[in-house]
């Protein structure tokens, strides 16, 4: 098929920031796209050729998207798998397939499924409703510490608490969850797999990340990861098995634990272009977005090398401010050897929302880091 400068269409539902570079990449092509999105001045609405705002989750609204498209693809997993499936049914492409999509939505049907197969993650129990955790606890069946996550709708950190004390349990959302073990580990490592309908895979280097110890939010993503040989080969391995296992088509993101013993625990997986493979765009020969679309249109998977080490760091919204956005101190920052600012395009911050993101690239990793540690002191996200 020719997706070039033809009247192919591809179309997107979800318009953040994900879908906002990924059309940078179809722009490169000139493929057509078309994109769906709750909100009417996503980021994406500058970028795509036509711009629908509709509710993601509504069984009509995807359908009637869906049909007036070539190919199907995501940038968010709360999607109506229904209506994909439907259309999968009636001959429309989408990519992931809504089978892979309905396990990965549900974090109870994640782990579930890691657990069939074989692969390896930290134990864990499913319940209908956060209340019947207390009767757990208080029947002997749930020990303390341990990691509550809601099994729909969770993101960025959203969703998920550790439970130290039963009295953590109080103002949680009573809905379906999952109570994980509290594994002690030494790194959060991800690797993201690119895989097509052919079987082909691919996966980039395994990268770290450093979290921010309240948001429970990436603040860092450094490629490669500061881990021995040894450790980012078992990474790679299982990353490429939960690919496979899954029949995935696109992009994975699979974010693991290194535990203190050096082995490797899946955590959760995203099926498509991930916060983690940002620093792709400057230190990679070929970026996630561009290989995202390479993946879903059947074209040949591009080398996930990088050309040079990278350090991403996450701009989101200061503490204490809510309003209109104004970055203070972009100025400095780019003064800065290596560094390449990144926003998103939302008009409003709030604390801790993901505004943007900032590049740093270096042949040295050390002077990466520690360029990336002076960007993060310098720019501040705040309001008018």
């Amino acid at each position: 098929m020719n997706y070039f400068s033809s009247d192919f269409t591809l179309g997107i539902l979800g318009g953040g920031q994900l879908g906002k570079m990924l059309l940078q990449e179809t722009r490169k092509l000139d493929i057509q796209t078309k994109v769906l999105d709750p909100s009417p001045e996503a980021p994406c609405k500058i970028g795509c050729d036509h711009f629908e705002a509709g509710d993601l989750m509504d069984y009509e609204t995807v359908y009637r998207f869906g049909k007036g498209v070539d190919l199907l693809t995501i940038e968010i997993e709360n999607v109506n798998v229904e209506a994909l499936r439907t259309l999968e049914k009636e001959g429309v492409t989408v990519y992931p397939p809504s089978g892979t999509l309905r396990t990965i939505q549900n974090k109870a049907s994640q782990k579930l499924f890691y657990a069939d197969h074989g692969i390896p993650t930290a134990p864990f129990a499913r319940y209908a409703y956060t209340s019947e955790i207390e009767d757990s606890i208080a029947n002997g069946g749930r020990s303390l510490p341990f990691v509550w996550k809601r099994a729909l709708f969770g993101y960025d950190g959203q969703g998920v608490k550790i439970i130290r004390k039963q009295e953590d349990l109080k103002g949680l959302p009573n809905v379906e969850c999952i109570a994980e073990d509290l594994v002690p580990f030494k790194n959060e490592l991800a690797v993201i797999v690119a895989r097509n309908a052919r079987g082909e895979q691919k996966a980039y280097p395994v990268v770290e990340m450093e979290f921010h110890p309240e948001a429970n939010q990436v603040e860092y993503v450094l490629c490669p990861a500061r881990i021995a040989p040894e450790v980012a080969e078992k990474a790679l391995e299982v990353a490429l098995r939960v690919s496979g296992e899954l029949r995935h088509i696109g992009l994975l993101a699979v974010e693991m634990f290194q535990t203190r013993e050096d082995g490797i625990l899946v955590n959760e997986v995203a099926p498509r272009p991930h916060n983690s493979g940002h620093y792709s765009i400057e230190a990679s020969y070929t970026n996630q977005f561009e290989q995202h679309l390479r993946a879903i249109l059947g074209l040949p998977l591009g080398s996930t090398d990088s050309k040079v080490a990278g350090v991403m760091v996450n701009l989101v919204g200061a503490e204490g401010y809510h309003g209109e956005v104004v970055y203070e101190r972009m100025d400095e920052i780019l003064a800065l050897k290596g560094v390449t600012p990144h926003i998103y395009g939302k008009k409003v911050t709030r604390p801790f929302r993901k505004m943007g993101h900032v590049t740093i690239v270096n042949p040295d990793l050390k002077e990466a880091r520690s360029i990336a540690e002076s960007v993060k002191s310098r720019i501040k996200v705040i309001s008018k």
